[in-house]
Parts: structure tokens; C-alpha cells; sequence
């Protein structure tokens, strides 16, 4: 792409506080988006072919929304985690084994995707996030969810096409649970808490896909009262 495009876009940016360059194929993301620090709300950097997220990402300071799904990033940068109004962030389809360790920092986040990676835990760093709303971990490696997730203050928390065979008895302490999706992974019926049906927030938990046949999971102790929370939310949204 040329510099004129290039340039042409950065002009709009200035005035929106919006940069998308999406397909484009970029193997970079642009050092001249640091002359918009102050300006950019938004970058959307999509679908290109990024294998670095540069250090300087650390000074966009009133960035709200980042979104780079579908690059080719192994690994984010710690001054990621200086973006303290940073709202909502979209890696999916990235290369990602880990979190960087002050990722806990991003105070404002309220949408987490990272689905289509290669995670193999879900990270703790997310159980400091008080406004995290969603959260999704889908397509990734994952084989345990550990103590750690009880700390989790999202509302859904996405699992589906991992290879979770074990899941800690904290999630149903999950203050704000309310959605938990683990469908296509590699469940025991034995190796889902019971309480989560009968003593969590939890009122749709979809876990279809697993080792076990649905109409087992009915005769569980616990399943009327989680019945009980579905329909109740059900109502809500009807």
C-alpha cells in the first residue's frame, strides 16, 4: 500500500479518532499511528499479517477499542498493559501462548477475545479485571480451568472447542457468572461440578459436544435449580 493511502488515512484518523487499515496486508503495525497518540479512540488492524506489536502501543493512552483478529502475533508487549481505558480487545486468530504478566493493569476492560489461539490455561491475570463482561476463549488449547476462576468477574466466559477435561469447583463462585459455554471439549460427566448447577450464578451452561449424552446431565442433583435460574432469565430477555 502507498504512502499517499496511507497518509490519506491517518488524515481521517486525526478527525475520528478511528484507524482501520484492514487486508491490507500489512506485515507491520504503521509507526506513523504514534504521531495520533492523543487523537485515536479506535485502531482496527484486522486480517493483516502483524507477527509484533511494538512497544509504542503502550502510549496510546485514550485508545478504547483494539482489535487485530487474524495476524500472525506470537506474542503482546507489557507497555500493552498500560492502557488504562482500554475497553475492548479482539486477538482472535493470533498465535498467542500467554498473557503478559501485567495484563491485570487493563483496568477498563469489558471485552476479552482471544479465540482461535494457543492458549493452554486460561490466564490468571484475568481474575483482576473488575469490569470484564465477556470473555472468549474458544479454539484454543486448553485442558484445565483452575482455582484462579473463581476470581473471574465476567458475565460469559466462552470455553467452547478446547480440551478442558477438568474444571475447578471455583467456578461456581464466579460473583457475575451467568453464561458458561464449554461445548466441544473433552468433559466427563463426572468432572462437572455439580455446583454450578446447584450453587452458582450460572443460568445458561451449554455443553453439548463433551463426553457424556445431554439428557445425563437432567439427572443430576442440582438441575432443578439451575432450571430454575434459566427459565427466570429466560423471562428476562423474552
Amino acid at each position: 500500500m502507498g504512502n499517499s493511502a496511507l497518509k490519506a488515512h491517518l488524515e481521517t484518523a486525526q478527525k475520528t479518532g478511528v484507524f482501520q487499515l484492514t487486508g491490507k496486508g500489512l506485515t507491520e503495525f504503521p509507526e506513523d499511528l504514534q504521531k495520533l497518540t492523543s487523537n485515536l479512540r479506535t485502531i482496527d488492524l484486522s486480517n493483516n499479517k502483524i507477527e509484533l506489536l511494538p512497544p509504542l502501543i503502550g502510549k496510546f493512552s485514550f485508545l478504547k477499542s483494539l482489535a487485530l483478529n487474524n495476524n500472525k502475533l506470537t506474542a503482546l508487549p507489557e507497555e500493552l498493559c498500560k492502557l488504562k481505558k482500554l475497553e475492548t480487545l479482539h486477538l482472535n486468530g493470533n498465535h498467542l501462548r500467554q498473557l503478559p504478566a501485567a495484563f491485570g493493569q487493563l483496568s477498563a476492560l469489558k471485552s476479552l477475545s482471544l479465540s482461535g489461539n494457543q492458549l493452554r490455561t486460561v490466564p490468571t491475570q484475568l481474575s483482576g479485571l473488575r469490569h470484564l463482561d465477556v470473555v472468549d476463549l474458544s479454539k484454543n488449547q486448553i485442558q484445565n480451568v483452575p482455582d484462579t476462576v473463581g476470581e473471574l468477574q465476567a458475565i460469559e466466559l466462552n470455553l467452547n472447542q478446547n480440551q478442558i477435561s477438568q474444571i475447578s469447583v471455583q467456578i461456581s463462585h464466579c460473583p457475575r457468572l451467568k453464561v458458561l459455554r464449554l461445548e466441544e471439549n473433552c468433559l466427563e460427566l463426572s468432572m462437572l461440578p455439580q455446583s454450578i448447577l446447584s450453587d452458582s450464578q450460572i443460568s445458561l451452561l451449554a455443553v453439548e459436544g463433551n463426553l457424556f449424552e445431554i439428557k445425563k446431565l437432567r439427572e443430576l442433583e442440582g438441575y432443578d435449580k439451575y432450571m430454575e435460574r434459566f427459565t427466570a432469565t429466560k423471562k428476562k430477555f423474552a
